[in-house]
């Protein structure tokens, strides 16, 4: 039977000076903070007041945090909008946000990473059926988050 370990409560001062570094490490989205301040054993009221402090000394930015998600996430992991988008809103983040955050993303750099990624999945893909071929690469490409039309319409213009 596995041992359940309980969690430390904190005070919230202790909480203040544990989150004030769990922010500054990297950028944090609301609920994510709000989670952790939930896991420390702090009240409701404590929470939120935390939550006032943080924001209000810039370690908690919405927007700036939607646009560095999605820098990272479109330049380092390859994802398209799609998958991008339905994270952020996983982290609850609201849709202006999500709208800002999505102007990091230039159209032709993401024409272009589209590209990229179609070419190098066919490189490494052995099947020899052609429909069999595009429809894997279809789905690679959809399962980042890259627009279904526009996959199949670069399919199609370049196989």
């Amino acid at each position: 039977m596995p041992v359940q370990r309980t969690k430390k409560k904190y005070t919230p001062k202790e909480a203040r000076e544990l989150i004030g570094r769990f922010c500054a490490y990297r950028e944090r989205c609301q609920s994510e903070v709000q989670q952790r301040l939930y896991d420390y054993g702090l009240h409701t009221s404590d929470v939120d007041e935390i939550m006032s402090e943080l924001i209000l000394q810039g370690y908690l930015n919405e927007e700036r945090f939607a646009r560095a998600f999605v820098r990272g996430k479109f330049l380092y992991n390859n994802w398209g909008r799609n998958k991008i988008i339905r994270q952020l809103k996983v982290k609850k983040v609201s849709e202006p946000c999500i709208r800002l955050g999505l102007e990091e993303i230039d159209d032709k750099q993401y024409d272009q990473k589209l590209l990229d990624l179609l070419e190098a999945h066919d490189k490494k893909l052995k099947e020899s059926n052609a429909y069999v071929r595009k429809r894997k690469i279809a789905d690679h490409l959809i399962r980042k988050g890259y627009e279904s039309a526009m996959v199949w319409d670069l399919i199609r213009d370049r196989m």
